[in-house]
């Protein structure tokens, strides 16, 4: 008997998954739309069937991101610890872990901000949005110590994250986050003892 074939994926699926790697390995203004429809296998009207224009594909892309990423991020924090304290610096040791994966190109998030330039253009609000999530993320792990200032404090952490981001991107250094945890740890020390 022969071998069934695995069903192809629905065209949207193929597309997106095709510009989700190529924007993010090679960046948004390097990949045009006749190469997506090249690798993804669809007809040029099946793209814009879709997505309407590429602007509302990186906006898709984006998206689509953000929500894997905080979902992997989120999990592999609350799979080491149970205390909210403890997630604080493990948003650390995730980091590097996701530093030193061979893929890692920095934050989509903040390489989009830059490419993209105009703050209204779709991608932006999605990257925005996208930090903000990640910003409540870290509030609610400091609310959740009872840290006061919280936003104060949720707001210095999330520096440290995308800062310890850019430069592991920019320098190749994983090690940016094992910097950006001590800095972190002299953070709280000073907040519990005040």
């Amino acid at each position: 008997m022969p071998a069934s074939k695995s069903p192809r994926k629905p065209v949207r699926e193929r597309i997106l998954e095709t510009a989700c790697e190529l924007f993010y390995r090679e960046g948004i203004q390097n990949v045009g739309i006749d190469r997506i429809i090249a690798e993804s296998g669809v007809a040029k009207m099946s793209l814009y069937n879709h997505f309407k224009s590429k602007d509302a594909l990186i906006e898709a892309f984006l998206r689509q991101r953000d929500q894997q990423w905080r979902e992997w991020f989120v999990t592999r924090v609350e799979e080491r610890s149970a205390d909210p304290k403890q997630r604080i610096l493990i948003l650390f040791d995730v980091l590097q872990e996701w530093f030193e994966s061979p893929n890692f190109r920095g934050c989509a998030f903040i390489n989009a901000t830059v490419e993209l330039a105009n703050p209204h253009h779709p991608g932006c609000q999605a990257a925005l949005d996208h930090q903000l999530a990640v910003y409540q993320y870290i509030f609610d792990l400091v609310k959740a110590e009872g840290i006061e200032p919280t936003e104060l404090v949720a707001r210095q952490l999330l520096l440290l994250v995308q800062g310890a981001i850019v430069i592991a991107m920019m320098q190749n250094r994983p090690l940016a986050a094992i910097e950006a945890k001590h800095a972190a740890t002299t953070l709280l020390k000073r907040y519990a003892d005040a």
